[in-house]
């Protein structure tokens, strides 16, 4: 079963902010990708990419970006 049973979509795009922010911790401890797939915050936000692609961009891609954009704030 899904984690975000029980929530709308509504509920799912109020907290999206709090589920990329988490991501982003999740990557700063230096977490697995394994690790960062297992917790809620990822299924959260794949859910959103799956009711609203257009919309949500998918976790692993969310990731990608986030571990770039850290790098080059590392760097300055």
């Amino acid at each position: 079963m899904s984690h975000s049973q029980g929530l709308t979509i509504g509920e799912l795009e109020a907290n999206y902010s709090l589920y990329c922010k988490a991501l982003r911790i999740l990557i700063k401890e230096g977490k697995t990708v394994a690790a960062i797939q297992r917790t809620v915050a990822w299924s959260r936000l794949e859910q959103l990419h799956i009711c609203l692609p257009s919309r949500y961009k998918a976790p692993d891609y969310l990731c990608v970006v986030l571990k770039r954009d850290m790098g080059e704030q590392s760097i300055r």
